[in-house]
């Protein structure tokens, strides 16, 4: 069993040209890597209709009923994320009980506000309440501002799972870029926290360093954008961890993070 907790699809009124395409080849090398459950989420348009990191109502819905689309036409592979932008609160809150009425198993919050922010507790008492993980978009230390997003590192998220200790929060790409150790040194010690190794960084000490802080039961494997680097990081934790802490970290956090069951139909 493998389940990449950090997939993207896209979708024709997205920035691609090549977008079947693309959703096809994701599909056909997980399939190739053994992947049984790719869980999902779309950025808006990606975009080119309003920003990636701060997509407008209209693109939020668009893209997660494209998502919709795809994991009705996949049933066995693809699982969804609700996309929100948690500035615009109210659809924010109406579209995740609407997706997850669709089938959706989580939530993704991308770059359009501060991890930190209070603006974002409502979505957080929700996913309490529907018992959603959520996936928060990470830059592993922010050093600085980027325009046209809010990016957050991983101390801003832990003040966000700390006022919501009953939600999973999902870091992103611990891989994806900038300094990873500081990550785990802010983590460490929050245990709704769970580090996903995805990211096209495969770093020297990267996954040794991310077992040694959180262990192997906050690790989660996934992919992101490049699976051929997710495929990398799983060949080696092949090599440093065991029969049990592996499966940990290909399948079972997933399992018990998410809804119950959610995964079984692919076993």
């Amino acid at each position: 069993m493998l389940v990449d907790v950090h997939a993207h699809f896209h979708h024709p009124a997205g920035n691609r040209i090549d977008w079947a395409d693309r959703n096809e080849s994701r599909l056909a090398a997980g399939e190739m890597i053994g992947v049984m459950w790719h869980v999902a989420s779309i950025l808006g348009s990606w975009g080119r209709t309003s920003p990636t990191y701060f997509p407008s109502p209209n693109d939020v819905r668009a893209g997660n009923d494209a998502l919709v689309e795809l994991m009705q036409l996949h049933p066995r592979r693809i699982k969804g994320y609700v996309c929100v932008n948690p500035n615009f609160t109210d659809q924010a809150l109406a579209e995740i009980e609407r997706c997850v009425a669709l089938g959706m198993i989580g939530i993704k919050l991308a770059a359009s506000r501060r991890a930190d922010d209070p603006l974002l507790d409502p979505i957080g008492e929700l996913a309490a309440h529907r018992g959603l993980p959520v996936l928060h978009h990470i830059w592993q230390h922010r050093r600085h501002d980027w325009p046209g997003q809010e990016a957050s590192d991983a101390v801003e998220l832990g003040q966000l799972a700390k006022r919501h200790p009953t939600v999973p929060f999902i870091l992103a790409h611990l891989g994806g870029g900038g300094d990873w150790l500081h990550t785990l040194r802010a983590v460490k010690m929050i245990d709704n926290i769970f580090v996903d190794l995805s990211g096209s960084g495969v770093d020297t000490g990267m996954l040794e360093g991310a077992i040694a802080a959180v262990g192997s039961s906050r690790l989660l494997w996934g992919a992101d954008l490049t699976l051929c680097t997710g495929l990398a990081k799983l060949r080696y934790l092949e090599t440093i961890l065991t029969g049990s802490e592996l499966d940990a970290v290909r399948w079972e956090n997933a399992e018990r993070i998410f809804p119950p069951g959610v995964f079984g139909a692919a076993l």
